[in-house]
């Protein structure tokens, strides 16, 4: 036997051996600490809802869930540390649509379906576009004209070839009939600094990367995603009531599982999260970052992760993006 074959044959005995577990002894889960990856460098919005939702399920389950980042690869490294885990529900992950992104532009050593077995959503957040003060439109409708009459020369940054923001402003640009040149940075770190600087003019992210430099007026609004205007943001419009109702795309973090991983134990820790994330001081949190809690079944889940998936190959092929070599 292969060493394939021998790690999927541990893979079952293990799952095996946690039914038979379940079934016979009875045993409530979680009985040991619960490890959390986060496959980001700490300091961004996983950071936030991962400790957030870590400590509430500490709370909930009585056992210490650890999160553990795991930056590197455009979320390879920590996606190939979760795969490489027993099956037992212990070691858990938190995504979010880069795990849709990757299978596109990316050689991974995993398959992003088939090696995962999806527990459930956590949040959502829109994509908040916006520009350098310098730049003269006031509004989402001005940018359009600008960039029409301007192919190529406003210059947007993301924080790297193939992720969310990247292909955000690309799928935005396609919408919208436009043609703007993309800036890659390495992270959304140095991405954000040379947009207060003014050396690029465009960027779109999270709410929780722009809030604070919106309000200090470092930076222009022009429209958010989904279906309101952010509370904390009251403002700035949708993109629907800024004249691009076509524009939804929104960004979600979601809870992944090795895919041999029994169903009861998907089944628990779903309805476990889902519960910490009804709490009002959970969603309160949460909402202070520009961030939604969203629960759905792991089928669901399953569901939009494919959905995305296709979205995502669409926008890669029509943009021509090309992983950053």
């Amino acid at each position: 036997m292969n060493t394939r074959g021998m790690a999927k044959s541990a893979a079952v005995a293990g799952a095996l051996s946690v039914l038979a577990g379940m079934a016979g002894a009875q045993q409530p889960f979680p009985t040991k600490t619960v490890r959390l990856i986060l496959p980001y460098a700490p300091g961004g919005s996983t950071s936030v809802s991962g400790r957030l939702l870590g400590q509430k399920l500490t709370e909930g389950w009585g056992q210490q869930v650890i999160v553990d980042n795991r930056p590197g690869g455009n979320t390879i490294i920590g996606s190939e540390v979760l795969v490489r885990s027993p099956p037992d529900g212990y070691t858990i992950m938190m995504v979010t649509s880069t795990h849709t992104i990757n299978p596109s532009i990316l050689k991974t050593p995993y398959d992003a379906v088939k090696d995962f077995a999806p527990v459930t959503t956590i949040t959502r957040s829109p994509f908040g576009l916006v520009v350098h003060p310098s730049l003269p439109v006031k509004n989402l409708r001005e940018l359009i004209a600008f960039a029409k009459a301007r192919p190529g020369q406003i210059d947007y940054a993301s924080s790297g070839t193939g992720t969310s923001n990247h292909l955000a402003v690309e799928l935005l640009s396609m919408h919208a009939g436009i043609k703007m040149t993309h800036i890659p940075y390495k992270g959304g770190g140095p991405a954000m600094t040379d947009l207060l600087g003014g050396q690029v003019q465009l960027h779109m992210n999270v709410p929780p990367n722009l809030i604070p430099n919106i309000k200090a007026g470092r930076l222009r609004g022009l429209a958010v995603s989904g279906e309101a205007r952010l509370p904390s943001l009251p403002e700035v419009p949708t993109f629907a009531e800024a004249g691009l109702p076509a524009f939804t795309l929104t960004n979600w973090q979601g809870i992944l599982t090795p895919a041999a991983t029994p169903k009861p134990i998907i089944d628990k820790l779903a309805a476990d999260i889902a519960k910490a994330l009804q709490t009002p001081d959970l969603r309160d949190k949460l909402a202070s970052h520009g961030m939604t809690t969203w629960s759905m079944t792991p089928e669901q889940f399953a569901a939009l992760i494919r959905r995305d998936i296709d979205t995502f190959a669409k926008v890669v092929k029509a943009a021509k993006v090309k992983a950053e070599q």
